[in-house]
């Protein structure tokens, strides 16, 4: 097999400045915990940290939505649970998000649970169609999230925001950013997957998305791993390529990070996660980040948070010596 093209020359663009925009909401999920991620975050300092390496940081606070109160499935609604809130809360992401991205800023969408993906990527992939930039989406993640209302074990909906930015799902999600499917399979690649149910797994093979599961990081190595997940964006300039990451926390494997209530064993370790950071840095094409499904009231001293925010800041440059950069 030919050799990958090595990312680790990319020029990095200057830093844009930055807008984190908290929502606190669980509403999604199995358990409550996430809604109060966004102030994890920022008692771990991520303003502060991002602020050191040169970034202009601006922090929005939190999104307004409804109330976190649990309610049963609906069979009106595809037998989901919280639907209406749901979609509440993500149109709110949708309209934060792509506000930031209209401004020339950069949002860090801090969850909150997974399901607020479908804002937040709608709204990117709307600004992407607005100005002509290729949309590319990297989910790092212990789940595919890639059940659709007829799928689901549970109804939760953060186990659905794939299929729903795939066009699979109800109208008020798929088409948050004006037009469906806002992600084609060409857009998307996944890694770190490790607990995938059986229709999401025909689902993955029938949309052909492009998948590196645990295993493939076990064979391959988190470099090669990443040399092919980032193949399709090598040669890309930030002024027509736009590389959103959404990062959930369970990606991480719980030993690092136990605060996220959907922990999966054998995920990335510490070097490997911050390898997986760096090299997505080197791209130079990072646009729009999520950060999800941190959950502080299962978490040890806040040791999650401070270790996401050590990983976000290699997202945005930092690194052991002194990077040599082309002219």
């Amino acid at each position: 097999m030919p050799s990958q093209p090595d990312l680790s020359s990319a020029t990095p663009h200057a830093p844009t400045p930055l807008s984190l925009i908290g929502v606190p909401t669980d509403i999604g999920a199995g358990r409550l915990g996430a809604a109060m991620g966004p102030d994890a975050l920022r008692v771990a300092q991520l303003g502060p940290a991002l602020a050191e390496l040169g970034c202009e940081v601006r922090d929005l606070g939190n999104l307004a939505g409804p109330s976190n109160q649990r309610k049963p499935r609906d069979a009106e609604h595809g037998n989901l649970r919280n639907f209406g809130e749901a979609v509440a809360w993500n149109q709110a992401v949708h309209d934060a998000v792509h506000g930031e991205l209209a401004a020339g800023r950069m949002p860090l969408m801090l969850g909150g649970d997974h399901s607020l993906a479908v804002g937040s990527i709608s709204a990117v992939a709307r600004h992407c169609r607005d100005t002509g930039k290729r949309l590319f989406v990297l989910w790092l993640d212990a789940h595919a999230d890639f059940n659709t209302p007829e799928t689901s074990p549970s109804g939760n909906i953060h186990g659905i925001p794939v299929a729903c930015l795939s066009g699979l799902g109800p109208r008020e999600l798929t088409h948050l950013a004006g037009f469906a499917p806002a992600l084609g399979p060409q857009s998307l690649c996944q890694i770190g997957l490790r607990s995938v149910d059986a229709q999401e797994k025909h689902l993955i093979k029938t949309h052909n998305i492009d998948v590196f599961d645990m295993r493939a990081i076990d064979e391959l190595g988190m470099r090669e791993t990443m040399l092919r997940a980032l193949a399709p964006l090598v040669g890309c300039e930030p002024s027509q390529t736009h590389l959103h990451l959404s990062f959930d926390v369970d990606f991480l494997d719980p030993e690092i990070a136990p605060g996220t209530g959907t922990t999966v064993r054998g995920g990335p370790n510490y070097r490997e996660a911050q390898l997986c950071m760096e090299m997505i840095a080197d791209t130079g094409l990072l646009g729009s980040i999520d950060i999800v499904e941190l959950n502080p009231a299962l978490d040890l001293r806040n040791q999650t948070a401070e270790l996401v925010v050590d990983l976000v800041q290699s997202l945005f440059g930092k690194s052991t010596l002194v990077k040599n950069v082309q002219s």
